[in-house]
């Protein structure tokens, strides 16, 4: 590779290994293992920088650091010219994006539409060296418009696209079809991601499980389903702020909170009293977590808030949720003292209930008797009662 990009060039592991020892950030022996590694199974679409990172050699030139994924990618930017970019998918316009190209496109040459302006379409790169696919870009847009590239981790390129289109699509199909919601029978109490059945609008639910799989990606402590007049605001909050991550037609708003009700074991008939509800669900890595459901009547129809509850919070030490030093000394006194009362107060996602439950996991041993007082109960824990 020359400073120079070089168009309808693709890069490969054989390039990319020359040029890193050539830097001297990658030693020769690590150059030839790898030049031994092949693509196999679900290694066939990865991109080169993803096979070199999978084995995190030390950077040569950067003593106690390795050859990351996000170490690699920026090398990569110096090396081509081009500018580095994070994803920051909170910002991401699904609709609006989407339309600029089509997923088998995006997919083919490893690109992605991550912002579109009245000046710019900016692209998101895995292949520095090939612009092919501007030329049919340019053809779609303004001819005022500019084309902006730059490149960006190839996971998150992937992970991106994927999500992206996936939701895009469910919400343009799902309100193609009109405000019909599902019919549920029977009511469910553990939600499979991505499973639907015949009584549901598989749209729906697809826009339904990407969404939860969306949220415990971005870490997030809530889901906020808000209806609008025309259009409704789906925001999530990430460390005690509430970020709009999509917005839907009203039809499909409604048809969403309505699945949500549906699962939670909520009256889906009432609409002007708040309910309560719950269920549980899985990640992609079949891990356990529990949603709190709240809804509220407004003037354009039901707010939604899904509290999504980690089971592993009960594992953590007072270490692990920042007490530290002499903030542990002087809450572990207030906790093991046989009596009083301790007032925990804060903003919403603050960390009351993590503190407070893994304060009674310190104090349910098995010579005492744990009580607690919940409506409605947050987690169910063996040890308390």
């Amino acid at each position: 590779m020359n400073e120079a990009r070089k168009p309808d060039i693709t890069i490969n592991l054989r390039s990319i290994i020359n040029n890193l020892v050539a830097d001297r950030r990658l030693s020769m022996d690590a150059a030839d293992q790898l030049s031994l590694k092949t693509r196999s199974g679900d290694k066939l679409n990865w991109h080169p920088l993803e096979m070199i990172a999978e084995d995190m050699y030390p950077d040569l030139k950067n003593e106690g650091k390795l050859l990351d994924l996000e170490t690699l990618t920026m090398w990569l930017c110096e090396k081509s010219g081009q500018p580095y970019k994070r994803i920051d998918p909170l910002k991401i316009e699904p609709t609006v994006v989407t339309k600029v190209m089509s997923y088998e496109f995006a997919k083919r040459h490893e690109i992605l539409c991550i912002e579109v302006t009245d000046e710019e379409v900016v692209i998101v790169i895995a292949q520095p060296y090939t612009s092919a696919w501007e030329s049919t870009i340019q053809q779609s847009q303004p001819s005022s418009k500019i084309i902006t590239r730059m490149i960006v981790n190839p996971v998150d390129i992937r992970n991106n696209t994927r999500e992206l289109y996936t939701m895009a699509r469910s919400v343009n199909q799902a309100n193609a079809k009109g405000p019909a919601t599902s019919s549920l029978t029977n009511l469910e109490q553990m939600l499979e991601l991505g499973q639907f059945d015949e009584a549901n609008d598989q749209h729906i639910v697809n826009i339904t499980s990407s969404l939860l799989t969306y949220s415990f990606n971005q870490c997030a402590s809530d889901i906020h389903l808000e209806p609008r007049r025309d259009k409704g605001s789906v925001r999530f909050r990430i460390d005690g702020v509430l970020h709009t991550v999509y917005e839907f037609p009203a039809p499909v708003m409604t048809a969403v909170i309505s699945r949500r009700k549906t699962l939670g074991l909520m009256d889906v008939a009432e609409k002007r009293c708040p309910q309560d509800g719950c269920l549980k669900t899985k990640t992609e890595d079949a891990y356990e977590v529990e949603l709190r459901l709240s809804t509220l009547p407004t003037a354009h129809g039901e707010k939604m808030v899904m509290r999504i509850f980690d089971p592993d919070i009960l594992l953590k030490s007072f270490s692990e949720l920042g007490l530290a030093n002499d903030d542990y000394d002087r809450w572990e006194g207030m906790v093991d003292n046989p009596n009083g009362i301790v007032l925990v107060s804060g903003l919403t996602g603050s960390g009351k209930t993590t503190t407070l439950y893994t304060s009674l996991k310190h104090l349910a041993t098995s010579e005492v008797n744990v009580c607690t007082i919940e409506d409605p109960i947050e987690m169910v824990e063996p040890a308390f009662n």
